[in-house]
């Protein structure tokens, strides 16, 4: 059974996670998909293509990606590679405090350069990513001209 983990499952987004794939079947070539759909609504993702190491795995801190949104080794390349689908589109997060970016992670047979509905992933899993630690305080910062905000450890 494929199965994809994202360890911690629940981090702050600038925290690194290990990502692993396993169950594969040796040298099995596989598409590592990450997606998420921000407050308003845009899609970002990123598609990697691998090959499953002797043991059937996949893990993008020590196995280098073929093609795709990037190649070589980067631990935090599905992440760091998030593309919009719609062409001139940032990924911002608005609410900082309030909830996480949900980063979805799929696994595909094969070099999938396009995936329809009806295809259904080997192995998915979900990873949260957030902005603000547990206990820390947004502050509005309004000072003549100057806006920001202070965020203030618990």
């Amino acid at each position: 059974m494929v199965e994809v983990t994202v360890t911690p499952q629940s981090s702050l987004a600038d925290r690194p996670v290990q990502v692993k794939v396993r169950g594969l079947s040796p040298s099995q070539l596989v598409t590592l998909r990450a997606s998420l759909t921000d407050e308003r609504g845009h899609r970002f993702q990123s598609r990697t293509f691998f090959r499953a190491d002797g043991a059937g795995e996949v893990d993008p801190g020590h196995h280098a990606a073929l093609g795709g949104s990037y190649t070589g080794v980067w631990p935090m390349g599905p992440f760091w590679f998030l593309q919009p689908d719609t062409l001139f589109q940032r990924l911002i997060k608005r609410d900082v405090a309030g909830s996480p970016f949900l980063v979805r992670l799929e696994v595909f047979g094969g070099l999938s350069l396009a995936t329809s509905p009806q295809d259904q992933p080997l192995a998915s899993c979900e990873a949260e990513r957030w902005y603000v630690g547990p206990g820390v305080q947004r502050v509005p910062i309004r000072e003549g001209k100057v806006r920001g905000a202070l965020f203030l450890p618990p």
